[in-house]
């Protein structure tokens, strides 16, 4: 993998594997007859966890086809496999004897610890929109920030969907228009997503991850997940030609007849640095303003781009090391067999597990709703449904994981990041989903052998958590009824005989 020269000297630019843009850091103003690169793939990295077949191949293959892309453009790219990113570093050296090294920072805090452990100077990153400290600015003197002040003061200083100094349709947030469910003709309504033909590559790395991560799981790769800038850039086409307009409607909709709804799947891209956020909501907006998609699907997406993605992003930075080990419900449960691929006979958990088997990738919805939902109410450890979603998931990595899961999905950071517990019962994945019907289990009951253990257990859930959440303005009208409960001692038996089932992999 490694393409030596006879010449020394001249600085390095480490590129990690999900900075994977040109444009990016260190590497934007770097030149090939000034700059060599160095690429380095870490062994250990791919064997230590059991990481989704689809998200390895992506990252690999991505890695490896942009090495490809500098060498076209006439870099000298040092492509190493290595057993450790130091290692990798060190023989680099030894080689090369370069006259510096340099990297972008990188967009994990341990990976900042290890390059400053290295000697490796870092330029600053602008593969998002916020710098962290440009956040801690804006935040300074807030008692406590909210991520819809963070969202307004980033339309504004961005410029995204203004008129003005107004917001576009005179409305800051159209989230109360983007609640509806799955239509009748989910399944036809939208086309299928673009796949690209596996070529001699990915052949190549599969056979190599068949070698190096034995734990890998899931579907094999089919061609869903673009792997180079190219393939990015027509996802992106496809996504605001065919899909923005239904995009903000159906947003939190939840369907068996459809993985993918009118859904961007593009993040995977964006964490890559494969696409970069402003080129995204650029053309989202253009195609606002070119009235071919409505308001509401083109503020429920940039919001998710500029608002969401960017305050998890400085949120992580913000919390981090500290936010890994929060856990502020004393939720120790052990991740239930369900999560490694046993069957269950609830409908919705089977379901979305099955699209994360085939896909290595569901939407928010189930993600908060229905995965981490089940982990919250019969409270699972937070770190171990982290890691196994930062491992399951194409579009997975430790800045997104741990302020969703951590702190938006499980609570385990106290509010900090998430002002509720996202504690759902049956009802609402009825409300929002479609696997009810079909269910062995009742989600309007919740007692009884056939009651949804999604029922039971929320309402158990704030039997249990009642003192904390008391007082908590968005529910405690949650924690005054299920104590009102007149069959609350035998929700609370129930709630024992599903976690009990839970955990021997019979519910």
């Amino acid at each position: 993998m490694t393409r030596a020269r006879s010449d020394a000297g001249r600085t390095t630019v480490w590129v990690l594997g999900d900075q994977l843009h040109r444009g990016i850091g260190a590497l934007a103003e770097a030149t090939p007859a000034t700059h060599r690169v160095l690429v380095v793939e870490s062994g250990r990295k791919l064997s230590s966890a059991g990481w989704h077949v689809q998200r390895a191949h992506l990252i690999v293959t991505a890695m490896r086809r942009f090495v490809a892309e500098l060498r076209a453009e006439g870099f000298e790219v040092d492509h190493r496999l290595a057993a450790t990113m130091g290692e990798g570093l060190a023989a680099h050296r030894a080689e090369h004897a370069p006259d510096a090294v340099v990297a972008t920072e990188p967009n994990s805090h341990d990976a900042r610890l290890l390059l400053a452990r290295l000697g490796v100077p870092t330029v600053r990153s602008d593969q998002f929109l916020t710098h962290p400290d440009d956040f801690a600015a804006w935040s300074a003197g807030r008692k406590a920030p909210k991520m819809e002040e963070f969202y307004r003061w980033q339309r504004a200083r961005l410029g995204y969907l203004m008129d003005g100094d107004e917001p576009a349709g005179g409305r800051w947030n159209l989230d109360a228009d983007n609640r509806e469910p799955a239509p009748d003709d989910a399944a036809t309504r939208w086309p299928a997503p673009p796949r690209d033909a596996l070529d001699d590559l990915d052949a190549e790395v599969l056979a190599h991850l068949a070698r190096t991560a034995p734990g890998c799981w899931g579907a094999p790769p089919d061609g869903t997940w673009a792997t180079s800038r190219a393939g990015a850039l027509a996802r992106l086409r496809h996504f605001v030609a065919h899909l923005l307009p239904d995009f903000g409607t159906f947003e939190d909709a939840m369907t068996r007849d459809s993985w993918h709804l009118a859904h961007s799947m593009l993040s995977p891209y964006l964490n890559l640095g494969l696409l970069r956020p402003r080129e995204v909501c650029d053309a989202v907006e253009a195609e606002y303003r070119a009235g071919r998609a409505p308001l509401n699907a083109a503020e429920g997406f940039i919001r998710q781009v500029i608002g969401w993605r960017e305050w998890v992003w400085c949120s992580y930075w913000r919390d981090v090391p500290g936010s890994r080990g929060v856990n502020a419900l004393a939720a120790h449960r052990a991740l239930p067999p369900l999560y490694r691929g046993e069957r269950t006979e609830m409908a919705c958990v089977r379901g979305v597990l099955d699209d994360v088997h085939a896909h290595g990738w569901t939407h928010h919805i189930p993600r908060l709703m229905v995965l981490g939902n089940l982990s919250l109410v019969a409270g699972v450890e937070p770190w171990a449904l982290t890691e196994w979603m930062w491992h399951s998931f194409v579009d997975g990595a430790e800045w997104v994981m741990v302020p969703n899961v951590m702190g938006m999905s499980q609570y385990a950071d106290g509010g900090r990041v998430g002002t509720k517990p996202y504690a759902a019962g049956g009802a609402y994945v009825d409300r929002m989903g479609d696997w009810c019907a079909d269910c062995r289990y009742d989600r309007a009951r919740r007692t009884g052998d056939d009651a949804c253990p999604f029922t039971t257990l929320y309402w158990d859930f704030f039997l249990r958590h009642g003192e904390r959440f008391a007082r908590n303005p968005r529910v405690a009208r949650q924690v005054h009824a299920a104590r009102a409960l007149a069959d609350g001692d035998a929700v609370r038996a129930r709630a024992a005989e599903v976690l009990a089932r839970l955990d021997a992999g019979t519910l």
